[in-house]
């Protein structure tokens, strides 16, 4: 399973994913879940991936394939060239829906499902930062003010924190501190979740990333998160008024 978050806030994005898979309690992995793209003073874009593996890393590879040809045919349009994140967020359906058609047949005549999600956030000069989710179809929705962040995979444990606190008012800052405490959340209650980390921010009209760090379990500072987060749990739960006398 995985574990993937992005948040959109007014001053950028935050996006946080694990690298486990699992095919069966004695068959676990690790691969990377998110991969950048960037025009340093342009555009930078972070995509994030859950579902079958071999479907989202074809979508990959093809992405990065017409990235590859663009350099000898400029007509290619690509995520580093497409004319908004809107069109950007349709290259990638597009990619998912054709490799989607070639595989879904025969992985499910194998019993094997086929569904996969995406995540697609970023940043393009001229524009606004966005973020979208998108399905195993190639169809998508983009986030709102309503709704300033997408999870996919092992979402429910890593969700309640989101909910109280992000906003699209929230500072960039806070957004990275509390996708560390979500995913924290997430791999404490589920063990198909696990380290290391991909953390990935865009500050808002940067055009460029911000950070892109991999988290180990040894981090220092995600463990004093992690331990203050616990604390903070532990003393709020003191404090609670009681139900029994």
């Amino acid at each position: 399973m995985t574990y993937c978050v992005a948040i959109r806030v007014n001053n950028g994005l935050v996006m946080l994913s694990d690298t486990r898979t699992n095919a069966g309690l004695d068959n676990i992995g690790r691969f990377r879940k998110t991969f950048t793209y960037e025009v340093p003073g342009e555009r930078a874009l972070a995509m994030m991936c859950s579902g079958n593996l071999s479907i989202t890393q074809e979508v990959r590879t093809t992405l990065s394939r017409a990235i590859k040809e663009s350099e000898n045919d400029p007509d290619i349009e690509t995520l580093l060239n497409c004319a908004s994140m809107h069109r950007a967020a349709q290259l990638v359906g597009d990619a998912m829906a054709s490799v989607q058609k070639r595989y879904r047949p025969t992985l499910e005549m194998q019993g094997s499902a086929a569904d996969a999600t995406l995540m697609l956030a970023g940043q393009r000069k001229g524009g606004k930062p966005r973020l979208y989710m998108i399905y195993s179809a190639g169809n998508f929705i983009e986030a709102t003010a309503d709704n300033p962040f997408f999870q996919i995979g092992e979402h429910k444990y890593g969700k309640p924190i989101l909910d109280r606190v992000i906003t699209p008012e929230t500072r960039l800052e806070a957004a990275a501190k509390a996708a560390c405490v979500s995913m924290d959340s997430t791999i404490r209650s589920n063990l198909s979740v696990g380290m290391p980390l991909d953390l990935t921010v865009i500050a808002r009209d940067a055009y460029a990333f911000r950070m892109r760090r991999r988290i180990e379990a040894d981090d220092e500072e995600f463990l004093s998160i992690s331990e203050s987060w616990a604390s903070a749990l532990r003393r709020g739960f003191e404090d609670l008024p009681t139900i029994l006398d």
